[in-house]
């Protein structure tokens, strides 16, 4: 019977009236993100190659740390004891392989602009884009499931689709300048979240229909994902304020090794 559990797929249901209104609620901040100009430029080959590779770099943690927000939230469940619970666990297990994946397709990606592997797992994000990364990690230790899944998997996921839908496009134009290697691999994570990523957020909804039951835990879980989004819109507004003038610094090398720390 639990595997049989294990295998059936979320269904969706018909909003209710409150949770109509959650989402609705959502879309002006979500538009923010989807709509931002440094998605809207990358989707017209007009973004600066400096801003482009300062997003690509700086971004790579929320990639990378990903599933493990959703780990976080995997910790959470108590299938059997509480409503929503069991249909989580279930989505977060078939899921987080998957964003496993997705990491390794960004490298991919960050590798069409001359961003090196190295480089992403070194790479410090500056304070305003790390933001969004300092606050899943806070939900994923700290709030509840409701938080963690409406922070990560509503409103990031969201956002996210939508925005790699208008970008998937832009690419062709900086392969056409030279200013990249654009084939396949490189398309991979774009591709991926441009299309059946489209359902996460629904599916995402969904669970925190299931598992808010109560006015309280609805008012959570709205406040998590809104607040996800503002951190996003702080990151965005960041890169394309600094990010030309980012991806031309050198980073300072304060130690040169254990001599200088004594």
């Amino acid at each position: 019977m639990a595997v049989a559990r294990y295998k059936q797929a979320l269904t969706l249901t018909e909003h209710a009236p409150w949770a109509q209104r959650f989402w609705d609620a959502l879309v002006p901040l979500k538009d923010r993100v989807a709509r931002h100009p440094l998605f809207v430029e990358m989707g017209d080959g007009s973004l600066s190659l400096g801003r482009f590779r300062d997003a690509l770099l700086h971004f790579y943690p929320l990639v990378e740390n990903f599933p493990k927000y959703m780990g976080l939230a995997l910790a959470k469940t108590r299938p059997g004891l509480y409503p929503g619970h069991e249909e989580t666990k279930n989505w977060l297990i078939g899921n987080i392989k998957i964003e496993q994946r997705h990491a390794y397709w960004y490298q991919d990606w960050a590798a069409g602009f001359g961003l090196d592997t190295e480089r992403l797992e070194c790479t410090r994000p500056p304070a305003a884009m790390d933001a969004v990364n300092q606050f899943l990690w806070a939900t994923g230790h700290q709030g509840t499931l409701e938080e963690s899944i409406a922070a990560t998997n509503l409103a990031i996921e969201w956002a996210t689709g939508e925005w790699s839908q208008r970008v998937v496009s832009g690419m062709k134009h900086y392969a056409e300048q030279g200013s990249a290697n654009i084939n396949r691999h490189t398309m991979a994570w774009l591709r991926a979240h441009a299309s059946y990523d489209d359902a996460h957020p629904h599916e995402a909804m969904e669970l925190v229909k299931r598992l808010a039951t109560d006015q309280p835990a609805r008012q959570r879980a709205f406040a998590a994902a809104q607040r996800g989004l503002e951190y996003y819109v702080l990151a965005l507004d960041d890169c394309y304020r600094f990010g030309e003038d980012r991806d031309q610094e050198a980073v300072p090398l304060l130690f040169d090794g254990p001599a200088d720390r004594q």
